[in-house]
C-alpha cells in the first residue's frame, strides 16, 4: 500500500467516524417518533373534517340519497324558483315580503350604481362614505324608533364583530342554547359565555344569582325570532329579569324584523316594548329588506363608539352603493305597502294550522314565518327533502351540526309571495310523502 493509499484510508476512516458521531445521536433521538409525523396531518385530503364529510355524503349516496345542498337557481330566489330549467314551488330562500326582484327596488339599485359605481372602494372611515349610507342609517333608526344605526358590510360579521368588541375578559355573554353561531363566534375572542335552554328563564335568572356579580358586565342575548323553528321568545320576561340583574340586552332581529308586528317592525313592535329597554339591536338586510349586511342599533354612544372602533368596522370596505339603495327602498316598500305584512301573515297562519290538522310536528314554532317540520334522523330528513324535489317543491333539511344530532327537520321559509294553492299543494305533499317513508313527523 502507498503512502498516498494510506492517507487516502486514514481520510476515508476520519470522514466515516464523522458521519457516524453525527448521526448516532439523531438516530436515537428518532426512536421517540412524535405523533404529528408523517402526511396525515399536513394535507387537507386527510383532515379530519373532510374525511368525515366523506363518509357522510358516502352514506347518503350508498343509501340512494342525492346531497340536496348549493343546487343552482336561475332565476330571483322567490316563492317560485328555477333550477335546472324545472319551476319548483320554492320554501328554501327568506324573501319574506318578496322584494328583492321588486321593480323599485331594483331600479334604486340601478340608479346608485349610475352615481356611486359599483363600490364604494374604501372603508367608510377613510373615504368609503356615501350619503346613501347615512340615509339608511336615519330610515333604519327611525322604523325602529332609537337613537342611532350603524350598517356594516356583512349580517355575520355585525354580530361577531360587535360582541366581541363590546364585551372583554370581564364580561360575560348570556345566550340560549341554540343561538346562532355568529353570536357563539362574537365570544370566542373575549368574553366568557354561558347558556341556557330555550325559552328557560328560570334557569337564565339562576345563572344570573350564582355569576352575575362576578363580571364587570353582562350582556344576554336572543333572537328576535328563532332561525332554526320560528320560536317568538317573550321578551317582556328578559327585559324584567335584565333590569333585576343590571345587565344589557342584546335582540338578534335578522329573522323577525320585516316579518312579526302589525308592521312588519319586528320583536318590539310585536310586544310593545319600550325600545330603550333593549339596549343593542341587531337586524339583518339579507331577508326582508332584499339587500345584504346587517347593521347594529341604539344609544348615540353605543353607535358612535363602534363608528370610530369597532373593527369589522373600521377595517373593511363600506356597504356597496347598489345593496344600499335596495335597503332603502325595501324599508320604504315595507311602509308603503303594509299590506305585505298582513298577507306574509296570513300565509303562515294558514300552513301552520294546515300542518296541525293533519298531525305534524312543527316543533316550537308559535307563529312565526319559519316552520319545522321535525324528523329526526338526517338521511330521512335528507330523503324526504329529495322525494319533494321530485314533486316540484324545494325545501332544504337541517341538520346536525345545524341543529342536535337526531333533531332533523325540513325548514319551511314561508313568504307573502305563495299563493294558499302551492301552501296546500304543499302540505298534501308533505304529508304523503311522510306517509310513504314511514315517518311519524
Amino acid at each position: 500500500m502507498t503512502q498516498q493509499s494510506v492517507r487516502k484510508l486514514k481520510a476515508s476512516n476520519v470522514d466515516m467516524g464523522q458521519q457516524t458521531n453525527v448521526q448516532a445521536p439523531q438516530q436515537k433521538k428518532n426512536k421517540k417518533k412524535s405523533k404529528y409525523n408523517g402526511h396525515t396531518y399536513s394535507t387537507f385530503e386527510n383532515h379530519p373534517g373532510y374525511q368525515l364529510l366523506l363518509k357522510r355524503k358516502a352514506e347518503a349516496i350508498e343509501k340512494n340519497i342525492s346531497i340536496p345542498f348549493f343546487l343552482t337557481n336561475s332565476s330571483a330566489n322567490n316563492n317560485n324558483v328555477i333550477i335546472n330549467d324545472r319551476e319548483y314551488i320554492n320554501f328554501s330562500g327568506y324573501n319574506y315580503l318578496g322584494l328583492s326582484g321588486h321593480p323599485a327596488v331594483s331600479s334604486a339599485a340601478k340608479r346608485a350604481i349610475d352615481k356611486f359605481g359599483t363600490s364604494v372602494s374604501a372603508s367608510r372611515i377613510v373615504s368609503g362614505q356615501i350619503t346613501l349610507h347615512l340615509e339608511l342609517e336615519k330610515i333604519i333608526s327611525d322604523f325602529l324608533g332609537v337613537d342611532d344605526c350603524l350598517v356594516f358590510v356583512s349580517g355575520y360579521n355585525t354580530n361577531v364583530t360587535t360582541i366581541g368588541h363590546l364585551f372583554g375578559r370581564k364580561d360575560l355573554v348570556i345566550h340560549d342554547n341554540m343561538a346562532h353561531n355568529s353570536i357563539l363566534t362574537g365570544c370566542l375572542t373575549n368574553a366568557r359565555r354561558m347558556s341556557f335552554p330555550r325559552n328557560n328563564w328560570n334557569r337564565l335568572e339562576t345563572i344570573l344569582r350564582e355569576h352575575r356579580k362576578d363580571y364587570q358586565r353582562v350582556v344576554i342575548i336572543i333572537e328576535g325570532t328563532y332561525s332554526t323553528d320560528g320560536n317568538i321568545p317573550d321578551i317582556n320576561k328578559v327585559i324584567e329579569i335584565k333590569k333585576l340583574h343590571d345587565c344589557f340586552l342584546m335582540v338578534d332581529e335578522a329573522h323577525s324584523l320585516g316579518v312579526i308586528g302589525t308592521q312588519g317592525r319586528g320583536i318590539g313592535e310585536y310586544y310593545s316594548v319600550n325600545r330603550r329597554d333593549v339596549d343593542i339591536w341587531m337586524g339583518s338586510l339579507s331577508k326582508s329588506f332584499a339587500s345584504c349586511g346587517g347593521f347594529i342599533a341604539g344609544s348615540k354612544a353605543m353607535i358612535e363608539y363602534l363608528k370610530y372602533s369597532a373593527p369589522g368596522f373600521i377595517f373593511s370596505v363600506g356597504l356597496s352603493p347598489s345593496d344600499t339603495a335596495a335597503a332603502i327602498a325595501a324599508f320604504k316598500q315595507i311602509q308603503k305597502e303594509p299590506e305585505r305584512v298582513e298577507r306574509l301573515r296570513h300565509n303562515t297562519k294558514l300552513f301552520l294550522s294546515l300542518a296541525a290538522e293533519r298531525g305534524l310536528n312543527t316543533g316550537m314554532n308559535n307563529g312565526a314565518p319559519i316552520v319545522p317540520i321535525v324528523v329526526g334522523d338526517a338521511l330521512q330528513c335528507m330523503r324526504l327533502s329529495k322525494n319533494l324535489f321530485e314533486t316540484g317543491i324545494y325545501v332544504q333539511p337541517m341538520i346536525y351540526p345545524a341543529v342536535p344530532y337526531n333533531d332533523a327537520r325540513l325548514r319551511f321559509f314561508i313568504t307573502a309571495m305563495h299563493s294558499e294553492e302551492e301552501i296546500e299543494f304543499t302540505v298534501n305533499q308533505l304529508v304523503q310523502k311522510l306517509s310513504e317513508l314511514g315517518i311519524n313527523s
